[in-house]
């Protein structure tokens, strides 16, 4: 999941639920009452809940350092995003908003129980809820999920963000062209909706985790009426418990409450504030001190203060307010397989001998924000394994060693490549600069260039043509899982058929037919146990291939406003406050 899903789940992530008011600065005792808890401590929201609440009304507000990828909740995959669109689209399955592990509990949303599977594990069948209806009042129907499915996964022209996994896994889904090409009634062939209340998926292999992919803001139901492709964004029709009152592409929005909503047909969101605010593009210090001053409910981007920041609030009166909590994420450098002198693997491997690993932490921020990662696997992901393949003392390079292989990939004097970052991430960009130091001392001249969070992937480092003609050989990049398991960290980063013409997420292109065939037989083995052991056994596959080179095993150094209410950690969306908790004070 880009950690943009940083992506996506353990991974993806952590998700923090918060509730806040920024209306008005004054406080109140809490209780359930909103207002400021007392008795709140250091990374408490990792295992509860503080300041519980279940006070209606008032507005929570949001800000983030850049823009969405998009709104969409069929053409998005930033986590962020993915956890936002909860509160407009209600997709088949959910995560439990909850704190803790609870968090990781995967339960009904759109659909009225987790998909029942047939004994191959090969068709998965799930019942819609009655009586949702999307904000115009007509009721939602299978064939709007159908829809969806099919707007989000095949149609990459338009709708070029989001994961691959429907187009790869679904029956018959490598041949087609998507609703805006191929406008047969039956569309799909493999999704079948037999009434207005079920549908049924056929796929071509056993696909274990599938409640898990149904949780993916791609099942978010669409009316095919309603779709206007890349201008969806403009007027999304809501399912949800709020709607679109505005949307200003680039700047910001506001959700109000959908009158259409029935709080009977919807168990896991109280639906809380009045109205929800949002404003994109805002300096990251400047969204910090709205924290610290009260008057901002979260960061919608869940990935912690700013460097500049992190002194500030891990002392004195301020400490209290942090959650320090492990995002399930790994920051790691792509290395282009179709960028010379990338291609070749001695090459590759001088960068991860190269590496000041140890230099990278204390950049992006020391212990608070991360560990020294060997593995692409976070330890907080089911498959995880303990192994290093490029060990070095202190975690600082090794520059013999580094040097031998350039010697062997035929650059004795070392060369000069291309290291991507995003610009408005100052941690990523302190980090960009550690790793041009760590090259340099092994004869690399690693060359930053930046380029804005929000079109980083659709629009450079994600798009193959772009990656090749300007030869961005080392790539700056960061992933959270898109489940909690080995496959839903590894799948989109790792294997071959997740490569797109734009926003794609395999930035190393690369595509190993072994490593292909051992996440697709992994995925389809039935046997939990079998799976698990399979995942650390492919992440090491694919550190040996050295096109990945794993950093830091990613936190988030969050920071809750005194007034905020319902903050959770939980283990779905990388780290941040799950919005469907959120409450307000005022």
């Amino acid at each position: 999941m880009k950690t943009r899903k940083a992506t996506a789940v353990l991974a993806t992530a952590v998700v923090l639920t918060l509730g806040a008011s920024a209306c008005s600065s004054s406080k109140s005792d809490g209780g359930g009452k909103g207002g400021g808890d007392k008795n709140a401590v250091a990374d408490a929201a990792l295992s509860s809940i503080v300041n519980k609440s279940d006070k209606k009304g008032g507005t929570a507000t949001y800000e983030v350092s850049d823009v969405p990828d998009s709104l969409d909740p069929g053409n998005t995959y930033y986590g962020w995003v993915q956890n936002f669109s909860r509160l407009y689209g209600r997709t088949l399955t959910s995560f439990k908003p909850a704190a803790g592990k609870e968090g990781l509990e995967v339960v009904p949303d759109l659909a009225e129980s987790l998909g029942k599977p047939s004994p191959d594990a090969k068709t998965w069948t799930y019942k819609l809820r009655a009586g949702v209806k999307y904000e115009d009042g007509t009721a939602v129907t299978s064939k709007d999920v159908k829809y969806a499915i099919e707007r989000s996964n095949f149609a990459p022209a338009a709708l070029s963000n989001g994961p691959t996994y429907f187009k790869a896994h679904l029956e018959g889904g490598d041949k087609y062209e998507g609703p805006y090409k191929d406008t047969s009634p039956d569309g799909l062939k493999s999704i079948e909706t037999p009434d207005d209340q079920t549908i049924v998926f056929h796929l071509k292999d056993a696909f274990a985790d599938f409640d898990y992919l149904a949780t993916f803001s791609q099942t978010a139901p669409v009316p095919q009426k309603a779709d206007k492709g890349a201008d969806y964004v403009k007027h999304i029709v809501s399912s949800g418990p709020y709607k679109f009152s505005s949307y200003e592409e680039g700047k910001s929005a506001t959700l109000v409450r959908n009158p259409q909503w029935d709080k009977k047909t919807d168990s896991i969101r109280p639906a809380l504030p009045d109205k929800i605010s949002i404003k994109f593009k805002i300096l990251q210090p400047t969204i910090d001190n709205s924290l610290l001053n009260d008057s901002l409910t979260a960061d919608a981007a869940g990935t912690g203060v700013a460097p500049q920041t992190q002194p500030k609030v891990l002392s004195g009166k301020y400490k209290k307010q942090t959650d320090s909590s492990y995002a399930g994420a790994s920051s790691y450098i792509g290395l282009n397989v179709h960028v010379k002198p990338f291609d070749n693997i001695h090459c590759r491997k001088a960068v991860q001998w190269g590496i000041d690993k140890a230099s990278v932490q204390q950049a992006q921020g020391g212990d608070p924000k991360g560990d020294v990662a060997s593995t692409l696997l976070p330890p907080t992901v089911n498959g995880y394994s303990k192994f290093n393949l490029y060990e070095t003392p202190n975690s600082a390079g090794d520059i013999n060693k580094a040097k031998d292989e350039l010697k062997q990939c035929g650059q004795p004097n070392g060369f000069t490549t291309n290291l991507t970052a995003r610009s408005d991430r100052p941690a990523e960009m302190a980090m960009a600069t550690a790793v041009q130091a760590s090259m340099k001392k092994i004869g690399i001249t690693a060359n930053i260039k930046t380029f804005p969070t929000g079109k980083y992937f659709t629009n450079f480092v994600g798009v193959p043509d772009y990656v090749h003609s300007h030869d961005l050989g080392m790539i700056m990049t960061a992933w959270g899982a898109d489940w909690p398991t080995g496959f839903g960290f590894l799948d989109q980063i790792a294997n071959g058929s997740a490569i797109k013409p734009s926003g794609g997420n395999n930035v190393q292109e690369l595509d190993d037919p072994q490593i292909n065939k051992a996440l697709n037989d992994a995925i389809g083995n039935t046997d939990a146990a079998a799976r698990t052991k399979a995942w650390g056994d492919i992440d090491k596959m694919i550190v040996d291939n050295a096109s990945a080179v794993p950093l830091i095993y990613r936190k988030n150094l969050l920071f809750r406003p005194e007034s905020a209410t319902n903050v959770t950690v939980t283990q779905a969306y990388l780290g941040m406050y799950d919005y469907l908790l959120m409450g307000s004070s005022k």
